[in-house]
């Protein structure tokens, strides 16, 4: 469905600090990294795309808006509790603890947090535990 999402930050080098442990831990390679360019890009292991970017704004300061997430698909619940841990080790924010969200489906298991910008992460798995 998509090409490729783009969060905005407002430091580079401290985003891709945060976000290239989280992408790692789910399986993403690392695309691109260009400071000179002031963004990056991950992609999933066997694939070109999607691609998950992160780069400065394209003019004035940078905003994470209001009502706007990016989720990220987990293998399993195991991995949504470890992101969720390693993305609050990394200096992002809770927004919601690992768990089920029957709300949504029978299945969902999500976590949330904001990054260092405070742009709303979601990581979530829809399989059923086992």
């Amino acid at each position: 469905m998509f090409s490729h999402v783009r969060v905005g930050v407002s430091d580079y080098e401290r985003a891709l600090a945060f976000y290239a442990p989280l992408m790692d831990l789910l399986g993403h390679a690392l695309k691109f990294a260009e400071p000179e360019n002031d963004w990056a890009g991950w992609k999933p292991a066997d694939a070109d795309r999607p691609l998950f970017l992160i780069g400065g704004p394209f003019s004035g300061a940078h905003d994470p808006g209001n009502g706007q997430m990016t989720a990220f698909l987990a293998p399993d619940r195991a991995t949504v509790a470890r992101w969720h841990a390693l993305a609050l080790e990394l200096g992002g924010t809770d927004e919601g603890a690992p768990g089920l969200r029957p709300h949504y489906h029978a299945n969902y298991y999500g976590a949330y947090v904001r990054d260092l910008d405070g742009n709303k992460l979601c990581v979530c798995c829809h399989a059923a535990e086992g």
